[in-house]
């Protein structure tokens, strides 16, 4: 599976959680809204942004399984969180935090979910994952949905990136850097050939297939001079994508970057966010 350094994921903490999709996150919370506690498992987990992101209109009590292939990452995650929350204690195999009105007890789980489609522990009730699926085969995706449903397990799956674009001012030579990124997004990223932006509807369509409720909305990042620092480090990567597939030389995409750098004033990436559960 690719690495993505904490570094990375702390830039883009603030964009993903100010992105999400309210109505989705609504279906979500409706749906626990008469528990008082929820079993929750976070696939491809980093540094624990989806506790921070979900934790605060989940039930009071929650209990999360945290699970990544990156040791790093969770290291990083446990303390991430433990200065987030009001007070952290140390348990045997995790955190117990106090959050606002919340309890939250978090434990951490290094898998590999190339190997491994179904993680969670007995008990868990909803799965959630941010920004995975566009690096996950439709082979995989379908894997899992399945285990999703033997399980009878709802599921939260945010920013999937969608293949939008968009950036202020155009340049014509746009076209073929972003043509290119998409396609890089489709090579194998660890589990097969990438989804990459096909990902949120093949996800929606095999949960729709196994008969699930879906609830979906588009979540875009929306980039400008308060997020210039993303912005740039986002153009960096596409660049730097683009020029990997061969589509665009080292040179035009360097000269692209440059030229992006001096003179973007915006950049929106789309995404889409769903929530489903299994219907009765």
């Amino acid at each position: 599976m690719n690495r993505f350094p904490s570094a990375w994921l702390a830039l883009r903490e603030p964009m993903d959680i100010a992105s999400h999709n309210q109505d989705v996150l609504g279906a979500c919370a409706h749906a626990f809204s008469t528990q008082d506690a929820l079993s929750i498992c976070d696939l491809g987990a980093g540094t624990g942004i989806s506790i921070r992101a979900f934790a605060p209109f989940l039930p009071k009590r929650q209990y999360w399984t945290l699970v990544d292939h990156d040791a790093e990452n969770l290291d990083t995650a446990k303390d991430i969180l433990a200065a987030w929350g009001n007070s952290a204690q140390a348990m045997d195999d995790g955190l117990a935090l106090e959050y606002a009105d919340k309890h939250i007890e978090v434990r951490f789980s290094q898998r590999d979910l190339v190997a491994d489609t179904a993680p969670w522990p007995a008990g868990t009730e909803l799965v959630t994952a941010s920004a995975l699926f566009d690096l996950t085969s439709e082979d995989w995706i379908g894997r899992l949905v399945k285990k999703l449903t033997g399980d009878g397990l709802s599921i939260l799956a945010a920013l999937s990136f969608d293949g939008r674009i968009h950036l202020n001012p155009n340049d014509i030579r746009n076209e073929r850097i972003f043509s290119a990124f998409c396609a890089h997004q489709q090579t194998d990223k660890g589990f097969g050939t990438a989804s990459g932006p096909g990902a949120a509807a093949a996800l929606e369509a095999h949960l729709k297939k196994a008969g699930y409720a879906v609830t979906s909305g588009d979540s875009p990042w929306e980039m400008g001079f308060a997020s210039q620092q993303l912005m740039h480090e986002t153009l960096k990567g596409i660049a730097t994508a683009a020029a990997e597939t061969g589509a665009v030389t080292q040179n035009d995409a360097e000269n692209w970057l440059d030229d992006q750098i001096r003179g973007a004033e915006s950049l929106i990436v789309g995404h889409r966010d769903i929530f489903a559960k299994p219907q009765a």
